[in-house]
């Protein structure tokens, strides 16, 4: 077990957004939230990462157990070493171009040399098929390349889990398939990845574990396969159709 999470539980303005929710994922596993728009699926992903503080909750990381909304600066510093987390909106600095976007991190951060950091961000570039673009700037990038290089920076700082918050949702329909082929090849890798998404094709022939969210709960979790082929929850089951249906895959 890499993550393992308990009673996580989040409010704004009164309104709660997280009810309880209650989450495991494994080295190597991809797994994938799934649930319509407000459901509380970024949210959950933001408090996994600490970049919104659950207001209570359990975390099991790498070991370690974490209170969610006591954790120190030190403690959540620690897990981040441990994060990378990909956003919808590419979050490149737009003044600086490609390679120093992804050393940027690494040297501030993660107080590494430049030469090392230089050669660690050439090589996650390569992964994602950036590596010629290293001394272009974000607005010489299509949303595709952009979202790209928001992976290479996150894989540049090796970590053990990343985050992708909705990573295909600000693309255009024909640059999706490029980001969606680059995380097929690190699941292939064995990168354990948490992903918040509306693909499903990618969500059922990618992810091996899917976690089902509605109005704040958890409504199903389990294996992607089963998931798909014979979803537990009425809640689910029209879910699924309801999506697939727009590609004329209705699933009965």
């Amino acid at each position: 077990m890499m993550l393992e999470v308990m009673e996580v539980k989040k409010s704004f303005d009164g309104h709660e957004i997280l009810k309880g929710i209650d989450m495991t994922v494994n080295k190597g596993d991809v797994a994938a939230i799934l649930g319509p728009s407000g459901s509380g699926k970024t949210t959950l992903l933001r408090c996994l990462n600490f970049l919104e503080k659950a207001d209570s909750g359990e975390m099991i990381f790498d070991g370690e157990h974490f209170d969610m909304r006591s954790a120190k600066r030190r403690e959540i510093a620690r897990i981040r070493s441990k994060t990378a987390f990909v956003f919808q909106n590419y979050n490149l600095f737009l003044n600086k171009n490609v390679l120093n976007n992804v050393t940027l991190g690494l040297m501030t951060a993660g107080k590494m040399h430049k030469a090392e950091a230089k050669d660690r961000a050439m090589n996650a570039l390569e992964k994602v098929g950036m590596a010629d673009k290293a001394s272009s700037y974000p607005s010489q990038l299509s949303g595709g390349q952009q979202q790209r290089v928001a992976i290479a920076r996150g894989l540049a700082q090796d970590p053990e889990i990343i985050y992708f918050d909705e990573p295909t949702s600000a693309l255009d329909p024909e640059l999706i398939g490029e980001v969606l082929t680059v995380m097929r090849k690190l699941a292939d890798e064995g990168m354990t990845m948490l992903v918040v998404t509306h693909e499903m094709e990618f969500a059922r022939s990618v992810s091996n574990h899917v976690l089902f969210m509605d109005e704040g709960k958890v409504v199903e979790q389990g294996p992607s396969a089963e998931f798909f082929a014979h979803p537990k929850e009425q809640r689910s089951r029209d879910f699924i159709n309801t999506i697939l249906s727009k590609n004329g895959n209705i699933t009965e």
